[in-house]
């Protein structure tokens, strides 16, 4: 099958959709598809205009625009994107949608007008983009005309069919992860009288709450007693930087927290196999990658509960869920202090690996395909 994925973002940008739809790529491939990528992310040399370059064996079309900040925005694109689809003779088009997505948006609608069959997914929760999808009607309208929908969690999928409306049929498919890549090569054990190690990855962008994962601790860091020592690394760049430097400095955690900045996915993995906890206090969070592969890693998870972590995270089990940041506060000052409890929630975490195994999404993204053609 020849598939076409379409996403504002992609490499070198980093983040959630540009990580996924690169090894969502790679894993179609490897399992006998022949797939492009169309982004409107300029290359790493700045490649753009409709510039094609191999990345990691895929060819990838940079439909960007010289602009501002490279921003992923080319509404002259869909012209040429149509001659690219029509002459490339695909046999599916998968669009992959976030918060603002002008140029998935516009390729959706080129993808539906050329009578290809088409998936589209939703990465994000659309709360906060509600409005403007039920004025410009865009979900409808492409419910309408065929397009096979989904979203990468239930909670994502909810959100989805609130703006879609009755009939229309929203499917989960979700992130995924090499779990031989993530799960941890020995069991882990934590030193005896050292303090136990704390983790959170994110990118500090306001809508990830990366202040709160600080406020969250200080605030566990009062409920233990003055014996019980964590230590805090909240890995990941962006605009809140500053504020959390001054969080930090204003209430003293600067002997216990450390922030060190954006790692590779191998030195990531490192630290997750070395640590003991991580933690998300994301609201918004219509899957959690990152969460994911810390819990494939074997560390127990806390996060929020209605957000996308509770398909890979059950409370109790592999992780403890709360209901806002006050019981996340106390749930994580009961696991640095209870080392039973966290011990047995890690062991399940590293003995059980997640149903979200590429294998097992693959499949799931072969059906969306074949759920789009028998739609068209």
């Amino acid at each position: 099958m020849k598939v076409a994925l379409l996403s504002d973002c992609y490499l070198p940008r980093l983040g959630g959709i540009e990580v996924q739809v690169h090894d969502l790529a790679a894993q179609l491939g490897a399992h006998g598809h022949e797939v492009e990528v169309f982004t409107a992310t300029p290359g790493s040399h700045g490649e753009r205009h409709g510039f094609v370059e191999q990345v990691d064996g895929t060819s990838v079309h940079r439909m960007a625009l010289r602009l501002p900040w490279e921003l992923p925005v080319n509404p002259l694109a869909p012209p040429e994107v149509r001659r690219r689809l029509a002459a490339g003779r695909f046999d599916v088009a998968h669009v992959h949608m976030g918060v603002v997505s002008p140029f998935a948006t516009d390729m959706a609608d080129v993808a539906l007008g050329l009578g290809l069959p088409t998936a589209i997914t939703w990465h994000c929760l659309i709360e906060r983009s509600q409005l403007a999808f039920r004025l410009t009607g865009h979900a409808r309208r492409w419910a309408r005309r065929g397009a096979a929908l989904s979203a990468v969690s239930g909670v994502a999928a909810a959100s989805v069919g609130g703006i879609v409306g009755r009939g229309a049929e929203v499917e989960v498919l979700p992130n995924g992860i090499d779990v031989g890549q993530w799960a941890p090569p020995t069991p882990h054990e934590h030193p005896e009288g050292a303090p136990v190690r704390v983790v959170a990855a994110m990118r500090l962008a306001a809508r990830k709450r990366p202040v709160a994962v600080l406020e969250v601790a200080a605030r566990a860091r009062e409920l233990l007693p003055p014996q019980v020592h964590f230590t805090l690394d909240l890995m990941g760049e962006g605009p809140e930087r500053r504020r959390l430097e001054r969080f930090a400095a204003t209430h003293h955690m600067e002997s216990w927290v450390r922030l060190p900045g954006r790692v590779t996915r191998d030195e990531l993995r490192e630290r997750y196999w070395a640590s003991d906890l991580y933690l998300t206090p994301a609201r918004l969070e219509a899957f959690g990658i990152a969460a994911l592969e810390a819990r494939t890693a074997g560390l127990p998870v806390l996060a929020r509960v209605g957000t996308g972590v509770t398909e890979f995270v059950e409370d109790g089990v592999d992780g403890l869920l709360a209901k806002d940041d006050d019981a996340l506060a106390a749930a994580l000052a009961r696991l640095v202090a209870d080392d039973t409890l966290r011990g047995q929630l890690a062991k399940h975490a590293a003995t059980s690996p997640p149903r979200q195994s590429w294998p097992e999404v693959v499949a799931m993204a072969e059906a969306e395909y074949a759920r789009a053609r028998s739609m068209r």
